[in-house]
């Protein structure tokens, strides 16, 4: 029975193991690649300063033969040309094939690290592109639930819901008929401030068109919003990055896999870029619009991994 559980220990712990060597294939043929190209280099190296040995003897056996051919005279036995063409040729196949021992390991080197490299990129392709059609098949499941939820329930709760709206009591300042200013409550719906996706970014000091004056960022940032969808209509997508370029804001690596694509023939596709400037379910941005803030969390409504989808 010992002996038994102790087999499948074993197992399970080659299993894991392997399972890791899977999983963390790609790093280890990519630095086996890496590693085997400097090892490549330095045999190439060590074989070269061989190289002038394997020359020089070869160029004096040249050098002999066509010496014996113009002298045959010289030679105890017959020589003719037959024969020195026949001990040229034999020198040239010596050399040549001292030459492929020579670097024959450098070379075989260099070309498995190659192939290592190309197989590490080879397997990470294939799992990008498995996880892109994992996250378009979640993502189109996602959109078709919502579709149901606007059919029965109608496009306000599916609001709510998406964005986990609640109604709050807010203060306003407004102006009355007779100019004077006067505070206000109202109830409007609002979201959790920490209800923002992961590619939403700050739009403030050191981004691309910030000053301090509340008006000329809002008249900036819509600016750049509408040169997005223009954008997104003339070339039918946009990538995050894109977008981050025109404001300023540093790039990440999912910004240039997730963006926009335009769809005219999808009714329920957004179709269009939003930075999420004017949602009036977020307090910030409510701020920002009527010039109490300089500075916004900007969202935007990316459509998610678009490269399988131009």
């Amino acid at each position: 029975m010992k002996n038994k559980e102790l087999a499948e220990k074993m197992s399970r712990n080659f299993g894991k193991l392997k399972l890791g060597f899977i999983k963390h294939s790609p790093e280890i043929l990519m630095v086996t690649g890496i590693v085997g190209m400097a090892a490549s280099a330095v045999l190439a190296c060590k074989a070269t300063t061989k190289l002038d040995s394997i020359i020089s003897k070869a160029k004096n056996d040249i050098e002999t033969i066509k010496d014996c051919a113009e002298h045959p005279e010289t030679l105890p036995e017959e020589y003719t040309k037959e024969d020195s063409k026949k001990d040229l040729r034999i020198v040239y196949a010596r050399t040549s094939l001292q030459l492929v021992k020579l670097y024959a390991p450098a070379v075989s080197l260099g070309v498995l690290s190659v192939a290592s490299i190309l197989a590490s990129n080879n397997i990470m392709r294939k799992r990008n592109v498995a996880l892109a059609a994992a996250y378009t098949t979640v993502d189109r499941s996602f959109k078709e639930y919502r579709n149901r939820v606007v059919d029965r329930f109608g496009k306000e709760l599916d609001k709510e819901l998406k964005y986990n709206l609640k109604n709050a009591e807010v203060e306003e300042t407004i102006v009355d008929e007779k100019g004077k200013e006067k505070t206000v409550k109202k109830t409007v719906s609002v979201t959790d401030p920490n209800e923002y996706s992961e590619y939403a970014r700050f739009y403030d000091d050191g981004c691309e068109g910030w000053m301090k004056d509340s008006e000329h960022n809002l008249w900036y940032l819509k600016q750049q919003q509408n040169y997005a969808n223009d954008l997104l209509r003339t070339r039918g997508y946009l990538f995050l990055n894109e977008v981050y370029d025109m404001l300023g804001i540093p790039r990440t690596k999912a910004g240039q896999v997730v963006g926009w694509f335009y769809d005219e023939k999808d009714p329920n596709h957004d179709n269009f870029v939003d930075f999420g400037i004017f949602d009036v379910t977020k307090e910030g941005s409510r701020d920002f619009v009527n010039g109490y803030e300089r500075t916004i969390l900007l969202d935007f409504n990316v459509d998610g991994p678009i490269i399988d989808r131009i």
